[in-house]
């Protein structure tokens, strides 16, 4: 069996420095596909933790925004680590596995950085013992509208997984954890399989959607889709410039639970029904650069944090702004005050409550 750089090869994939494919030679036909049929990418640079032990679940409860303490087997959900100013450090999605571990899945390349993070606020007395698998793993994901009617033939009790549910089964013999995500372009899946077993597994899902209409596809597809469908970004709109609440991740924190590190500002936030940004979707007539400040009534209202310009030629954006500039359907300027103009299409995520109704 063929490793799978010498497969990506033999499809004609340009790879990034890591082995990743950036595409496989049809940029345009891969993002079509991610909207009319599905496409297959190699995500193996986003971080994985497995946590082994009973104190595994309540380390990370204490630890981060969410209610990780009730997951019943085969659940997940996301939650955010923020430093003691409310700020993000990371976001993951932490699933319950069936065997009874714990697998965390956070973004590329922070697998290591956040395994020593929480290696560091493990007690003496913890019953955790904590794993990065990133690298004797491999992990891909199953994008488009065809995705689950794929995954329905390669892995049948899969077939009825809704969105942070994940189950073990196997794919041509071999062992895969199977999760459903929130979806890009529709519906989201990740299979994340041993090192051994990636390139039966790869050429397993590709067979298989072959009548389909399944494309392989690489990253930069992938970012398009990211950023036309509004989830935030590693290092973007997750990063330590911003709150949860900014960037909505209200669904991702828990406002009824026991302390976790920087809920003080957090739930301070949500008391007081206040912030000061949100999320927003914007799209122009022309590119938008990344990092432009944004203007409404001659005064900068935020910041453009991802864009790109689509396979199809869509100019999109996402932007964190102050929220009263956040209104649908307004114009903002970019890049100076009386710059070339983007509209606002819709604010992002989940948002609070409280902002919704005032909007």
């Amino acid at each position: 069996m063929s490793d799978l750089k010498t497969i990506y090869q033999a499809a004609a994939a340009q790879l990034a420095p890591d082995g990743i494919p950036l595409h496989f030679g049809d940029i345009q036909g891969e993002y079509t596909a991610a909207f009319d049929a599905a496409i297959l990418l190699d995500r193996s640079h986003e971080g994985r933790l497995r946590l082994v032990g009973k104190d595994s679940f309540d380390l990370i409860n204490r630890m981060s925004t969410n209610n990780m303490l009730n997951l019943a087997v085969g659940e997940g959900c996301g939650t955010v680590f923020a430093n003691p100013n409310g700020r993000i450090l990371d976001r993951v999605v932490g699933y319950h596995l069936p065997d009874g571990d714990l697998l965390m899945l956070a973004g590329p390349g922070r697998g290591e950085p956040l395994r020593q993070y929480l290696q560091r606020n493990i007690f003496f007395n913890d019953d955790v013992k904590l794993t990065a698998i990133t690298a004797v793993t491999r992990q891909f994901a199953l994008h488009g509208p065809a995705s689950p009617a794929i995954i329905a033939e390669l892995v049948p009790a899969a077939a009825e997984l809704t969105v942070h549910q994940c189950v073990i089964a196997e794919i041509a013999g071999c062992e895969a954890t199977i999760t459903r995500g929130k979806p890009y372009s529709a519906a989201y899946y990740t299979i994340i399989t041993s090192v051994d077993d990636a390139a039966i597994i790869w050429q397993a899902i590709v067979e298989t959607g072959r009548s389909h209409a399944l494309k392989p596809s690489g990253g930069l597809v992938y970012n398009a889709l990211r950023i036309r469908s509004g989830v935030p970004g590693t290092g973007r709109e997750l990063s330590a410039d911003y709150i949860p609440l900014e960037v909505g991740l209200w669904d991702e924190i828990s406002f009824n639970k026991g302390c976790y590190t920087g809920q003080e500002i957090i739930a301070r936030m949500e008391s007081r029904e206040r912030v000061a940004r949100t999320i927003i979707h914007v799209t122009a007539e022309q590119a938008i650069a990344q990092g432009a400040e944004l203007y409404a009534d001659g005064k900068r209202v935020g910041m453009v944090t991802s864009s790109v310009t689509t396979p199809a030629n869509e100019h999109v954006a996402i932007a964190v702004v102050k929220v009263v500039a956040a209104q649908p359907g307004s114009r903002l300027h970019i890049g100076e005050l009386d710059g070339p103009e983007a509209a606002i299409t819709t604010l992002l995520g989940e948002q609070p409550p409280f902002l919704m109704e005032n909007s």
